[in-house]
């Protein structure tokens, strides 16, 4: 699905003051953060001031002044401490004098050295001290794919367990059908590593050669790209120019999924000169294969999808990841026949693990767009990152917002002056009644604006791309603006907004209300003469910026916009007896790849990164953690990765509470309430913990076959779409028969029993068995406890009776408890519950 932006953007929590705290001081530099070590060792610290105030007359002015360790104070002494941080303080008074700064940390005991936030010309100067030995931007990924590698526990977890990012997912292809590629981003660079790094011999795909897509875009890394656009072409609306024929990406969404997905590791993400981190894939080593079937200005066509998945099937990739889902339900006997979903039923049997976007069409029910057993669907949810604005009034009332924005200087305000206000004399309101945006400076009064803060109103405008940030930013800045402020125009009600990048001082206020609280300080801080014009701008403000990012949001949440369950059986109203979505994953404000030619979204035009939102980007997520899966376990099938990642998937958030689901578009986080299986499948992903699953639940290409066959009426449909006759299939099964980590019961009429193997891949252990029924039903598994040794394999037998006449679907969980630490969680759903007694209701 293409990424969530303008109307289905989430707005940010704003903490006002907290993040007043740091503000910047100095809005015309760009700063970021620098550790710097020095030359001498901890033992060979000196303490400048002591020096001088016990020594000072034994040593000439030309001499390197030198003060050791007190030797009766001991390394892990505090007062030790004090001293390093003293004179690491005294070196940034002498390097920086008079210059604003702020030193984060002094590192006492592993090296000498400290972090501070500078500007770029500042760590130049400290780097020529001759006390200096080092000076390198930030590289800690906590602050920076970028962040969701650290919220996934990577680093100490499945990436450890893999020998490092270096190693994670090596040897693995992921091809990826999307809107191509931009070879030339850093994410997708080959020499980052000195290791060998050969293209696996069992892949085949090769490199398309365009004037777009010069000999030489593909490497190692990047192992395969091509394009399909036949169907677009044969229909008249393919635009070479602006949707390039060729692999290269003109539109940024498939730049995005493959480096969220596959990107190197440790990538600066600078944008709008502001650096927020590090970037990193879910399995950074692993190899890129492209096969571009979407388009910038049209979107794409189900014959080169299928093309695509094809040649991909082809080529030899492990995965295949598609962060798009058609427009429409497929019409038809049922959802599962259509030809996208048959091809990727063909690539399954092939041994291709196969993850799709569950579609951004929530959150109401049965709003699912990928469907089929075969399909690993993914869901968006948060992970605990934001980053958050806040702009102070005059009244020292808080006013919060969005905006990737630096801060005006600390403790100063600035005049506030509305657009409307400082028209020059050749505009009025009448004459352009969009004025108020601020797209054109020779529309306003340069020496009324200079200097202070532009109010500019934000309409729905901005959000259909008439208007833009950028364009704001161009005027505040031809004006001499100190910054800008947006108030959200009263006639755009639900609209929520994504962080912009500003490279000036910036706010968006996303609330009516507080926009409200906004416009009435200023017109109440107004002075008019008898004639009511204006006199004196009376408002002021400072924006605190939003370049810092906060990580304490309570995470993760089923973003609102994410695709719920029950999974639709076809066109009516029926439902399928198939869990979806399987399980969610980060979608939700992930940085990542940006093409530089991609128009996705206005506010990263020509940035080499972007924040995106939608289950766009939680489906690579996955599709990356099912490289690290495939890559320790080689020989597993696709559902046998499926079932690593479902039945290991976290049911709570990182506060220990329920992961909850917000359940409308108006005010999300207001309208929350615990997820159920059909808004997160089996749940949160948790990456170490499926590279050690202990049980697995497997299926085969037969069993999909089976099901398929067993679907009243398809006996003609699946000859024509996979060749074979359903006679050669001993005995059909329905959706609750596969063999799948859950189970969804859409009719259940008195009673049913269904069956679930599972094959031990761990060592010999033993089980007990537990279980909590859905409202209205009364469950029984047996057995209650088994010994199952490594290799083998575990019938389990799961009766659920109506106790109860209902047609609200309720939930409930079977539970694996191993004596050695596996859990291994199944998720129940049931929604028509018949009772015996049909009169009693």
């Amino acid at each position: 699905m293409r990424s969530i932006y303008g109307v289905y953007l989430v707005a940010l929590l704003c903490f006002g003051m907290f993040i007043c705290s740091s503000c910047q001081d100095d809005s015309k530099n760009i700063t970021a953060i620098y550790i710097v070590t020095l030359k001498e060792a901890h033992d060979s610290v000196h303490y400048y001031g002591e020096l001088r105030e016990n020594h000072g007359a034994k040593y000439g002015s030309s001499e390197r002044l030198r003060v050791h360790k007190p030797r009766n104070i001991s390394r892990t002494d505090r007062r030790y401490s004090s001293y390093i941080a003293r004179a690491h303080d005294s070196l940034l008074r002498r390097a920086l004098r008079g210059q604003n700064y702020l030193k984060l940390y002094s590192y006492h005991y592993l090296i000498n050295g400290f972090a501070v936030l500078v500007t770029p010309q500042q760590a130049d100067r400290l780097s020529r001290r001759r006390e200096v030995a080092n000076v390198v931007l930030d590289f800690s990924v906590r602050t920076a794919t970028t962040h969701t590698p650290q919220f996934l526990g990577l680093p100490q977890g499945a990436w450890a367990e893999q020998g490092g990012y270096e190693s994670a997912g090596e040897g693995i292809v992921i091809g990826f059908i999307d809107t191509g590629i931009d070879p030339n981003h850093p994410s997708f660079a080959d020499d980052t590593s000195a290791r060998q790094y050969p293209v696996p011999r069992r892949f085949s795909g090769i490199c398309e050669v365009t004037p777009d897509f010069p000999s030489g875009s593909c490497n190692r890394k990047l192992v395969g790209a091509r394009h399909f656009a036949a169907s677009a072409i044969s229909r008249g609306i393919f635009n070479s120019s602006q949707d390039f024929a060729s692999p290269f990406d003109g539109d940024g969404h498939g730049t995005h999924t493959a480096s969220v997905a596959a990107g190197n590791h440790g990538v600066p993400v600078i944008v709008s000169g502001h650096h927020f981190g590090n970037a990193s894939g879910m399995a950074p080593r692993s190899h890129i294969a492209v096969y571009k079937a979407l388009y910038k200005s049209f979107g794409g066509f189900a014959a080169d999808v299928v093309a695509a998945i094809d040649q991909a099937a082809h080529d030899g990739v492990d995965i295949i990841s598609l962060s798009i889902t058609p427009n429409r339900r497929p019409p038809g006997l049922a959802t599962f026949f259509n030809p996208i979903d048959m091809a990727l039923l063909s690539a399954v049997k092939a041994g291709i693990f196969v993850v799709q976007a569950a579609g951004n069409t929530g959150p109401s029910p049965k709003s699912m767009s990928s469907f089929s057993p075969w399909i690993f669907s993914v869901g968006a949810a948060s992970h605990d990152r934001s980053y958050s604005n806040s702009i102070v009034l005059g009244n020292n009332i808080t006013i919060p917002g969005v905006g990737l924005a630096p801060g005006t200087k600390k403790d100063t305000k600035y005049t506030l002056v509305s657009a409307v206000h400082v028209l020059n004399n050749d505009t009025s309101v009448s004459d352009d009644m969009y004025v108020g945006e601020c797209q054109d400076s020779s529309k306003f009064d340069y020496d009324l604006v200079q200097g202070n803060l532009l109010i500019c109103s934000y309409s729905i405008r901005f959000i259909l791309g008439i208007s833009t940030i950028q364009r704001a930013l161009q005027t505040a800045k031809n004006l001499s603006a100190v910054g800008l402020v947006f108030y959200m125009d009263p006639f755009v009600l639900g609209f929520q907004l994504n962080p912009v990048p500003m490279k000036m001082p910036g706010i968006i206020v996303p609330s009516p209300e507080n926009s409200k609280i906004l416009l009435q300080y200023y017109n109440s801080s107004l002075e008019r003469d008898g004639k009511n014009k204006i006199f004196k701008f009376g408002g002021s403000a400072r924006i605190c910026g939003g370049l810092k990012a906060n990580y304490s949001n309570s995470a993760p949440r089923i973003m609102y916009y994410s695709a719920r369950g029950p999974d639709p059986e076809d066109s009516s109203l029926d439902d399928a007896d198939i869990m979806k979505p399987n399980l969610v994953a980060p979608g939700n404000f992930v940085w990542a790849a940006w093409s530089s030619a991609g128009g996705d979204s206005v506010e990263f035009l020509g940035e080499k990164f972007a924040m995106m939102s939608g289950t766009s980007m939680a489906a690579p997520h996955v599709a990356g953690l099912a490289a690290l899966i495939k890559q320790k376990f080689p020989s597993f099938s696709p559902a046998a990765i499926a079932s690593a990642l479902s039945t290991t998937a976290s049911l709570y958030d990182k506060n220990g509470g329920p992961i909850l689901a917000q359940r409308a578009y108006a005010d999300p986080d207001v309208n929350q309430s615990p997820a159920t299986p059909f808004d997160m499948g089996s749940g949160f992903v948790n990456a170490t913990a499926a590279l050690n699953p202990g049980l697995i639940f497997d299926a085969s290409y037969n069993d999909y076959m089976s099901f398929l066959c067993g679907i009243n009426g398809s006996v003609p449909v699946v000859r024509n779409y996979t060749g074979q006759d359903c006679w050669v299939y001993n005995s059909t099964i329905n959706g609750a028969d596969l063999n799948l980590p859950s189970i969804t019961l859409t009719k259940l009429n008195q009673s049913q029993t269904v069956q679930r193997t599972v094959t031990n891949i761990a060592e010999d252990d033993t089980y007990s068995v537990g279980w909590s029924a859905p409202y209205g039903v009364s469950a029984k598994v047996s057995p209650t406890h088994f010994y199952i040794a490594s290799g083998q394999k575990q019938v389990l037998t799961i009766v659920l009776n109506a106790i109860l006449n209902n047609s609200v679907a309720s939930f409930g969980r079977i539970g694996l408890f191993g004596s050695k630490g596996h859990v291994i969680n199944i998720p129940l759903a049931v929604i028509v519950k018949t009772t015996f007694n049909t009169t009693n209701s």
